[in-house]
């Protein structure tokens, strides 16, 4: 008869039991050195060791010639115990049996001595299925039971069990298992069946895994089933994941607003084997990724790819700033509870998600419009801010490159006889004299005043920042509106701390503010009037 690998290749010994060194260890010591608990709680996920190491601990305490803690596996109460034909090895099922009456039959059977080994052992799994009536019928017994008896519980739901039966145990934490170690195991178990397993296919099943072994075994002998060689695309396949490199190009596209390929690429998906659930969920751990990758130093501890993946990754992250990364996770989270609540429509919501993720101004949110903030950040940072805010009915503002007051007074007569040129100043000077170097990049400080006054942050990045020569002067350039925003005193104080932060000045600078279309001209008596009133 077939046996489950997983099943086939169950730890034995606590040698065997894999990525929970820290548990087996002192395990290990105290059924070496005899001094065995009354009462063991393993909590953890699923498929990391609990029951295996459960019945490891039953066959230790009974053994006859234990090896450095671990059963010997040749003695007969090994044998017994491994067979099934002790009575003294109890285990139970919480989740179908849960009842009090069956809790109090077995407390009933803990009074009577072992009948072939040294100790009985009681192995409860999913005891955080049990009633409330079962856990107080327990709880005397768990706290004081007979000499001969030894409690091992097991849950994957350590908050449901009451902290009465915790404080009566010696609990033990069992971690999801690291995705190499699960890789390596595999590898092991398919080279003893004769498989053909690639490395870059067991680490993709041990990635599906999530941290469980028994998962990862299971998958294993899924994608194995008729002899082929088990290779990336075949589990790529037979699981209906989509894969790294399809995910990064989805997100490729969110980031060239390239609704073409995105609606290609969720046709093929509803239309293959894949899922849109499962793709939705690649998705929102690949935006997860990106944020680890650009905003850690070392991002390899906390992600579980290939070298090719991780280039990969990279590759992409580089074209999103942080709001907007937070802005696409907020939209994947929604759409992912909305797929759920309705999957008969999950095509649907999922192309009105990409579209959202294109187009940030269609969602009025505030998190859409830190995304929008931040792509205008992105080009005023690349130079590209004129070409972008320049409308048609906006005049455009004349050519300024002098240095002195008269140079300032030829060039403005110049300027309306001939049609105006972009503006594009790197260093002007006022009307004292002082000269002025323009800022080429203030996205720093628009950063650093966006957690304060996103509006003026706003307007502050509409704006060109000069600086002085001894950075203590700062002369901001806006639209009218914006000039009028920035002029107020709480704004110079907020946009003077925000450079200073940013290091684009020394200290806190004296902050001027002029609209663009008089920035570089001389004040006149109409401008002193309109100053007063």
């Amino acid at each position: 008869m077939h046996q489950a690998l997983y099943r086939k290749y169950r730890p034995a010994t606590f040698d065997d039991v894999c990525g929970q060194k820290h548990i087996t260890d002192i395990l290990r010591y105290e059924t070496e050195s005899g001094r065995i608990s009354h009462a063991y709680l393993f909590c953890g996920s699923r498929g990391t060791g609990k029951t295996s190491c459960a019945k490891i601990m039953a066959k230790a305490v009974n053994c006859e010639a234990p090896v450095n803690g671990s059963p010997c596996l040749k003695c007969r109460s090994c044998l017994d115990i491994d067979a099934g034909l002790t009575t003294d090895v109890v285990e139970m099922d919480a989740a179908s049996h849960n009842g009090v009456d069956e809790i109090r039959a077995l407390c009933d059977d803990i009074m009577y001595t072992p009948a072939m080994l040294k100790k009985r052992v009681y192995i409860i799994d999913e005891v955080h299925m049990l009633s409330q009536g079962a856990f107080n019928a327990l709880l005397k017994t768990i706290e004081e039971p007979p000499e001969h008896a030894v409690f091992i519980l097991a849950t994957t739901e350590l908050h449901k069990v009451p902290a009465t039966i915790v404080s009566r145990c010696q609990r033990f934490g069992f971690n999801r298992i690291d995705m190499k170690v699960i890789a390596e195991r595999l590898k092991y178990i398919a080279k003893c069946e004769n498989i053909v397993l690639e490395d870059e296919a067991a680490l993709l099943l041990a990635r599906q895994a999530q941290g469980g072994m028994r998962d990862a075994i299971g998958l294993l002998e899924l994608c194995s089933a008729g002899g082929a060689d088990v290779t990336a695309a075949k589990v790529t396949d037979a699981l209906g994941i989509s894969g790294y490199e399809l995910v990064a190009r989805t997100m490729d596209a969110v980031s060239r607003g390239d609704m073409a390929t995105l609606f290609a690429i969720v046709a093929d998906v509803n239309s293959s084997a894949k899922d849109i659930s499962v793709f939705w969920q690649e998705l929102i751990s690949f935006v997860r990724d990106m944020l680890v990758s650009k905003y850690t130093e070392n991002s390899a501890e906390y992600l579980d790819l290939t070298e090719a993946e991780t280039e990969l990754l990279k590759k992409t992250a580089a074209k999103f700033s942080l709001s907007g990364m937070v802005y696409i996770s907020g939209v994947l989270d929604d759409a992912a509870v909305r797929i759920a609540r309705s999957p008969q429509t999950k095509r649907i919501i999922a192309e009105t998600a990409l579209l959202k993720m294109c187009r940030p101004e269609l969602d009025s949110s505030s998190q859409a419009l830190e995304a929008r903030i931040s792509k205008l950040e992105d080009s005023l940072a690349l130079g590209e801010f004129e070409s972008i805010q320049k409308k048609p009915d906006t005049p455009p503002s004349p050519a300024v490159e002098s240095t002195s007051t008269e140079e300032n007074g030829a060039k403005n007569d110049s300027a309306q006889a001939a049609p105006p040129a972009p503006e594009t100043p790197v260093t002007t000077a006022s009307a004292d004299g002082e000269e002025y170097t323009k800022i080429s990049d203030i996205s720093e400080a628009v950063g650093r005043l966006e957690g304060a006054d996103r509006a003026l942050a706003g307007f502050l990045m509409s704006a060109a920042a000069f600086v002085s020569a001894d950075k203590k002067h700062l002369r901001l350039e806006a639209d009218s509106f914006s000039a009028t925003m920035l002029e107020r005193d709480s704004s110079k104080k907020a946009v003077s701390c925000a450079f200073a932060r940013a290091e684009l000045t020394e200290g806190k600078a004296s902050v001027e503010v002029k609209t663009k279309n008089q920035a570089n001209k001389s004040p006149s008596p109409s401008d002193e009037l309109g100053g007063l009133l």
